[in-house]
């Protein structure tokens, strides 16, 4: 077979043909030629649809796991705001509870409130703020605290002034009796 010849498919081919009266269907073998396979269509590759099946789950994949970190991210800052926010608020009762920013005498008193001669009893004070602190008479060495005591043995009935200074200057005074029997 020649080159031309094989690029030639055969087919047969009905044909008519009268002979006499009567039509007699004969089916001749012509020469048609062959066509170069047509080229395939890339929509009819299964691996075309798996491909971007598999491309679309995963920026679905992508967007889902990107979504909750961000939201996990805002909620964490959230907290950490919340967190900060009640700390600033105990911080700011604490400073109130322990006489804010102001100079003061939060307490002072002695226990018990009456003695004997000869007995002891415990002259306690509360600052804030103070700078120096001072008592008079002296009953031992003062200085500023939230919660000092000092023990104090009278002979007669006697009145105790505590004096506390802020570093602009500022003073306050308060006293308390302690009554000797």
């Amino acid at each position: 077979m020649s080159r031309t010849a094989a690029a030639f498919r055969s087919a047969p081919i009905p044909v008519k043909i009268k002979s006499g009266r009567q039509l007699k269907k004969t089916l001749v073998g012509v020469m048609i030629p062959e066509s170069s396979p047509s080229p395939k269509s890339p929509f009819k590759n299964p691996f075309l649809y798996s491909s971007v099946l598999i491309l679309v789950v995963l920026l679905y994949v992508s967007y889902v796991l990107y979504a909750r970190y961000e939201s996990s991210k805002q909620y964490k800052q959230e907290i950490e705001e919340r967190q900060a926010g009640q700390r600033r608020e105990a911080d700011r009762l604490a400073v109130e509870q322990l006489g804010g920013t102001e100079l003061a005498i939060r307490g002072l008193y002695v226990s018990p409130r009456a003695i004997r001669a000869g007995e002891t009893a415990q002259l306690c004070y509360d600052v804030a703020n103070a700078k120096t602190v001072t008592l008079d008479p002296p009953a031992g060495e003062v200085w500023p605290s939230h919660s000092r005591c000092l023990n104090i043995s009278p002979r007669k009935t006697t009145t105790y002034t505590l004096t506390i200074q802020d570093a602009a200057g500022k003073t306050v005074s308060q006293t308390v009796e302690v009554p000797v029997r």
